[in-house]
């Protein structure tokens, strides 16, 4: 990726994290960057894209850090964890990554990206069935249902819809689906 890319798609990252998305202009990104108002768009066709770049990156974000060793269990419950603290640390950048009326799903990088995420959610939930757990569904049935399931937790804590201890609140999720 070449740098000024790169340093279009930090720019813009950033702004999203201090001020949200509504601030993610092209011509905020490019004076923010230092450069001339168009030059993103020699590297972007447009807003839609560059947004997808950053969503791409917080997909990255999301399924690229280790898990624990342990049993394929633990390493669910720790995969289902991180994906919840993930939303708490990064609202915005969580947020814009579901927005599909703000990010083009068919770009190529985000859609690889969002699909790496998934599958390594596929395969953890595959692996735990392996061991006898919850193996009266399907594993797409299972991930996306638990997916759903840690994706509304996270937006409600988020949104101000549980006032719960959030702790508390993952664990009876977790404990649902992963009794």
């Amino acid at each position: 990726m070449p740098d000024l890319q790169h340093r279009l798609i930090a720019t813009a990252t950033a702004l999203l994290a201090e001020e949200g998305v509504e601030a993610v202009t092209l011509r905020r990104i490019a004076k923010d960057s230092g450069v001339s108002h168009s030059a993103p768009l020699r590297h972007f066709s447009g807003r839609a894209q560059l947004l997808s770049a950053v969503a791409a990156e917080g997909f990255a974000a999301l399924g690229g850090g280790p898990l624990p060793d342990g049993t394929p269990h633990e390493r669910l419950l720790a995969a289902c964890r991180a994906y919840v603290a993930f939303a708490l640390e990064n609202p915005a950048l969580f947020e814009l990554m579901f927005r599909h009326d703000l990010v083009d799903t068919a770009e190529p990088r985000l859609a690889a990206a969002a699909g790496a995420v998934f599958s390594r959610f596929g395969a953890l939930v595959a692996a735990a069935q392996a061991t006898g757990w919850r193996d009266d569904a399907t594993e797409d049935a299972l991930a996306a249902s638990l997916w759903a399931a840690l994706h509304g937790l996270a937006g409600l804590r988020l949104w101000n819809g549980v006032s719960t201890d959030l702790g508390q609140a993952l664990a009876v999720t977790l404990g649902a689906y992963l009794a």
